[in-house]
C-alpha cells in the first residue's frame, strides 16, 4: 500500500534491508483509556484499514517517513491512518481525507536500500478526528475513540453473525481470488465486530463502501450491511461463472483452431514463408514420384496425398498428413550405395583401424568376397560381445569405411518402450517413426552399416518389450518386410548390415541371441595393449592435445609401466585416458617452461605426471605361503585373478567363510573340506586336526560379490596347502569345479580367465581337461610364455600345484 507518490530523488542501492527491532504488544491488551488525545495522521490512498487486523504498509515519501520516525520514538508507537477521499496531487490536506480512521500500532519495520520503509501494522481502535492541530511537517489531530453499540450476545446479532460467517465461507469456496485460509479464519472468529471487519477488508468493493463499514458503530447495522455486500459478491461470482461457461460453449474447438491458424498464417506471410496450397501439393507429388517407393508404399502415399488435397489448411489433421508424407518421401526406398568389393583394400582398411581382431576381419572379408559373387546377398546380423573398451563400436565404423557404406549408430542402453523401435501410431499427438526408420532416414541409403549399441542393456516395462520388437529387425527372413507403426507400410531392411554390441550375452533373450551371429572380443594382453597404444592411442592423444609438433615421444618402457601400474582393464579405454593425461601435463610444461623438443617421457617420470602407482602385483606378496592359492574368475569386464586365503586356529572344527561369497561358492568350500578330510591320511594330515581346529577361509575384495563353482580347485589347493605346510608357487593359477569323488569338472569363461592370468604375470594355469577345446579359440600368440596344464582329478591338480606325489586312483576314489 502506498501512502503517497515515491520520491524520485531517492536512488536504490544493492544493499540488504535493515530491520528495526520493535517489541510487539498484542492489540487485545490495548486499553482505550490510554489513547492519547493527539495523534499523528497518516493519509492512505486507495485503501481502508480496519481494527485488529495485521496489514503491510509501504512508506516512501520523506514527509511520511518523518512521521514514522517520530511515532517510533513514542512508547506506544501509535498513529491514526485515514483514507483519502479522492486522488490528489502532492500531499493530502485535512480537506482531502475522511474524519473516521483506525488507530494503528507499528509491529515491525524494515528499512530498504531504496530509502523506503516496509511496515507491519495492527489496528487497535476506531477513532474520529475532532480537529487538526498541525499540518507541518505532517498532519496531527485531536481524536477520540469510538465505541461499538450493540450487545454481541443478543439473538439478532448472533443470527447475523452466523449468516455472515456462512455466506463468506461460501464466497471463499466459490471465488478463486480469495485464499482458502480465510474460510477457516472466519469460521473460528467469535467476535461479531472483528468478523464484520475481516469480511469487509477482503471484499472487492470501492473505498467509499469500506469507509461506510468503518464508520458504522451500530453492530447490528454493520453486520446487515456486510451481509448484503457478501450476498452481492456471491451473486457476481455466480454470474461470472455462467458467462464464462456460456462463452466456452459458444466458442468451440473448430473456431479456436481456425483463429489460431489464421494468426499462424499471418505470421508466416510476414516472414515470407507462406506457400500456396496448390504449390505444396505439386511439390509433395513430385517427391513421391521421385522417391522410388514400392507399390504398397506408393499407394499409401497417393491415398494420403488425395486426402490432403481435399482438406482445408486450417484442419487439425492437415499438418499430421503433411508430416507423414514428408517422412515417406525422405526415406531411401530404393537408394543403394555402391560397395567396395576389393577384398585386399577392405582388409587393408580394417588393419589400419584396428590391431588384431582377426576373426571379425575374416568374417567381413568373407562377406565382401561372397557379395562380389552374389549381388543380392542379404546383410549379416553380427553381435560383438566383449568387455568395455575393446573397440566394438569403433569396429562398426571401420567396417563401414571398408565397405564404403554409410554408418548409423543408435544406443539402446536404457530403452524400455517398444515404440522406440517400432514407432508410434499416428493417432497419438506428436507421433514419430521408431529409431530404426529414423536411422534409415539419416543414412539416405538402403544398405548402411547399422550399429545397435549396448543391446544387452535393453529394458522392459508396462510400455512393452523392445527386445521383442528387435526380433523382426534382426531376423534376415523377416526384416525385408519390417513394419513401423507410424509408416503403416513395409520397409525393406534386408540390405542393411546390422551390428549389435554387448558386454555380456546373459541379459539378451534367447530368441534374440539366436538370430545373431555372435563374435566374441576377448580382452587384450599386455603385448597387444602396447601395440595398440603405439599405433593408435599415442598418435591420437598427441594430436588431440597439441603436443605432436613439439616432438613428444612416449617410449615402450613408459607405455608398459602405464599398462602395468596405472590401468587394470580388459580394454584400452583407461589406457588412452592416462596417455592423454601425460600429453596434457607435457603440454602444460611446454606452455609454462617453454620446453623445446624432442621430449621423451621415461618410466621414472610417471610418478610426477600420473601420481603414485595405483596397481601393484600382489602375487609375490599374497602367494608363496601356506594356505594361499590363486584362482581365476570371470567378470563382465573380462577375466580377473582372485586370491583364496585360509588359516586355522584351535577350536571345535567350525568353518567360517568371508569375502562376500555366494551360495554356490560356499558349497565348493564344503566339498573341498569334505574331500580333504576323507583323504587326509594320504597327505600325512592327522584326522583330529579337523576336529580340534576352526578354519577361516577368506577371498579378498569383500565389497565385490563372488559366486560360482569354478573356484573349487583353488579352495581344495588352499586347504591342502594349509594343512601340509606346503606353499603354492606364486606363478600358478587354477580354475575348475570339483566333486566329492575327486573329479575336476569343466567351467565357463576359459578364454577370459586365461587372458587374465597372462595379464597378471602368471606362468602356469591349471585347467579342467574337458576345457581344452575352449582354449583352441585363443590365438596361439596370446598364449606365448604361458603353460596350460589340463587335469581330470584333484590329485593331478595337487601334483602340479603343491608337488604332492599321491596315487591318482586313490585321490579320485568315491567317498
Amino acid at each position: 500500500m502506498d501512502d503517497e507518490e515515491k520520491n524520485p530523488q531517492r536512488e536504490a542501492h544493492s544493499e540488504k534491508p535493515v530491520e528495526v527491532s520493535i517489541d510487539a504488544e498484542s492489540s487485545e491488551d490495548f486499553d482505550l483509556s490510554e489513547l492519547p488525545d493527539e495523534l499523528p495522521v497518516l493519509p492512505l490512498k486507495n485503501t481502508v484499514l480496519f481494527p485488529f487486523l495485521l496489514s503491510p504498509l509501504l512508506v516512501n515519501t520523506a514527509r511520511s517517513q518523518r512521521l514514522i520516525d517520530e511515532v517510533l520514538r513514542t512508547p506506544k508507537r501509535l498513529m491514526l491512518v485515514v483514507a483519502v477521499r479522492q486522488d490528489v496531487e502532492g500531499s493530502p490536506g485535512p480537506q482531502d481525507i475522511y474524519r473516521v480512521g483506525t488507530v494503528l500500532r507499528i509491529v515491525k519495520m524494515l528499512k530498504f536500500p531504496d530509502a523506503s520503509y516496509r511496515l507491519l501494522v495492527q489496528g487497535v481502535a476506531r477513532c474520529r478526528i475532532e480537529d487538526f492541530t498541525s499540518e507541518q511537517p505532517y498532519l496531527k489531530a485531536r481524536v477520540h475513540a469510538l465505541q461499538v453499540v450493540g450487545d454481541p450476545s443478543s439473538v439478532e446479532i448472533a443470527a447475523l453473525t452466523r449468516n455472515v460467517s456462512q455466506h463468506f465461507s461460501s464466497l471463499v469456496a466459490e471465488s478463486s481470488r480469495l485464499s482458502d485460509e480465510l474460510q477457516a479464519l472466519a469460521t473460528n472468529l467469535d467476535d461479531p465486530s472483528k468478523l464484520a471487519d475481516l469480511v469487509a477488508s477482503n471484499l472487492d468493493v470501492d473505498i467509499a463502501t469500506k469507509q461506510a463499514v468503518l464508520e458504522e458503530m451500530d453492530l447490528a447495522a454493520r453486520l446487515r450491511f456486510v451481509l448484503a455486500e457478501v450476498s452481492r459478491a456471491r451473486e457476481a461470482v455466480k454470474v461470472e461463472g455462467e458467462i464464462r461457461e456460456k462463452v466456452q460453449t459458444e466458442v468451440g474447438k473448430t473456431q479456436r483452431e481456425y483463429m489460431l491458424r489464421q494468426q499462424l498464417e499471418a505470421i508466416r506471410r510476414e516472414l515470407g514463408e507462406t506457400e500456396d496450397a496448390g504449390e505444396e501439393l505439386d511439390r509433395l507429388r513430385t517427391r513421391i514420384d521421385a522417391a522410388g517407393m514400392p507399390e504398397e508404399a506408393l499407394k499409401q502415399a497417393n491415398r494420403e496425398l488425395e486426402r490432403l488435397s481435399q482438406m482445408p489448411t486450417a484442419a487439425a489433421e492437415h499438418g499430421v498428413i503433411r508430416t507423414y508424407l514428408e517422412w515417406m518421401t525422405d526415406l531411401p526406398w530404393s537408394a543403394l550405395s555402391e560397395d567396395r568389393l576389393d577384398v585386399a583394400e577392405a582388409r587393408k582398411i580394417l588393419d589400419e583401424d584396428h590391431y588384431g581382431l582377426e576373426k571379425i576381419k575374416d568374417r567381413i572379408v568373407e562377406y565382401i568376397a561372397v557379395l562380389s559373387l552374389k549381388k543380392d546377398l542379404r546383410g549379416p546380423i553380427l553381435c560383438f560381445v566383449g568387455p568395455p573398451g575393446t573397440g566394438k563400436t569403433s569396429l562398426g565404423k571401420s567396417i563401414a569405411r571398408a565397405l564404403d557404406r554409410k554408418f548409423v549408430r543408435i544406443s539402446l542402453g536404457g530403452v524400455r518402450d517398444e515404440a522406440e523401435i517400432r514407432g508410434h501410431r499416428r493417432t497419438y499427438v506428436g507421433a514419430m517413426p521408431g529409431r530404426i526408420i529414423q536411422g534409415m532416414r539419416r543414412a539416405t541409403t538402403r544398405n548402411p552399416i547399422f550399429l545397435l549399441d549396448e543391446v544387452d542393456k535393453v529394458g522392459a516395462d508396462f510400455r512393452g518389450d523392445p527386445s521383442s520388437a528387435l526380433l523382426e529387425v534382426l531376423d534376415p527372413e523377416q526384416n525385408s518386410t519390417f513394419s513401423d507403426h507410424y509408416l503403416e507400410v513395409s520397409f525393406n531392411l534386408s540390405s542393411v548390415i546390422f551390428i549389435a554390441t554387448a558386454n555380456v550375452l546373459d541379459p539378451i533373450p534367447a530368441a534374440l541371441r539366436d538370430r545373431m551371429e555372435v563374435i566374441e572380443l576377448p580382452g587384450y594382453i599386455e603385448e597387444e595393449k602396447l601395440e595398440i597404444a603405439k599405433r593408435y592411442l599415442v598418435p591420437r592423444q598427441l594430436e588431440a592435445n597439441g603436443v605432436k609438433a613439439v616432438g613428444l615421444e612416449i617410449c615402450d618402457e613408459t607405455l608398459i609401466e602405464i599398462i602395468r601400474s596405472y590401468t587394470r582393464e580388459a580394454g584400452v579405454r583407461n589406457l588412452e585416458r592416462e596417455i592423454g593425461t601425460v600429453a596434457r601435463k607435457i603440454a602444460r610444461r611446454v606452455a609454462e617452461e617453454n620446453l623445446q623438443g624432442p621430449i621423451v617421457v621415461k618410466p621414472e617420470e610417471l610418478a610426477a605426471l600420473l601420481g603414485p602407482i595405483r596397481f601393484e602385483s600382489e602375487l609375490a606378496d599374497r602367494a608363496g605361503r601356506p594356505g594361499v592359492a590363486v584362482g581365476l574368475a570371470w567378470t563382465p569386464a573380462g577375466g580377473d585373478i582372485l586370491f583364496i586365503e585360509c588359516t586355522k586356529m584351535p577350536g571345535k572344527g567350525d568353518l567360517k567363510l568371508t569375502g562376500n561369497l555366494g551360495g554356490v561358492m560356499k558349497e565348493s568350500v564344503e566339498a573341498a573340506r569334505s574331500w580333504l578330510r576323507v583323504h587326509c591320511d594320504q597327505f600325512g594330515i592327522a584326522a583330529e586336526n579337523f576336529e580340534k581346529s576352526d578354519l577361516h577361509l577368506h577371498v579378498p575384495a569383500g565389497a565385490i560379490p563372488k559366486d560360482g563353482p569354478s573356484a573349487g580347485v583353488g579352495m581344495v589347493t588352499a586347504l591342502t596347502s594349509l594343512f601340509t605346510g606346503r606353499s603354492v608357487p606364486p606363478d600358478i593359477a587354477m580354475t575348475g569345479e570339483i566333486t566329492l569323488r575327486g573329479k575336476v569338472m569343466p567351467v565357463g569363461g576359459i578364454k577370459e580367465k586365461v587372458l587374465a592370468a597372462k595379464r597378471a604375470g602368471i606362468k602356469k594355469v591349471v585347467l579342467p581337461a574337458r576345457n581344452e577345446q575352449d582354449v583352441a579359440e585363443i590365438r596361439p600368440e596370446l598364449l606365448h610364455g604361458l603353460e596350460l596344464i589340463y587335469v581330470e582329478t584333484i590329485g593331478e591338480a595337487l601334483q602340479h600345484t603343491l608337488a604332492l606325489d599321491i596315487p591318482l586312483a586313490a585321490a579320485a576314489e568315491a567317498v
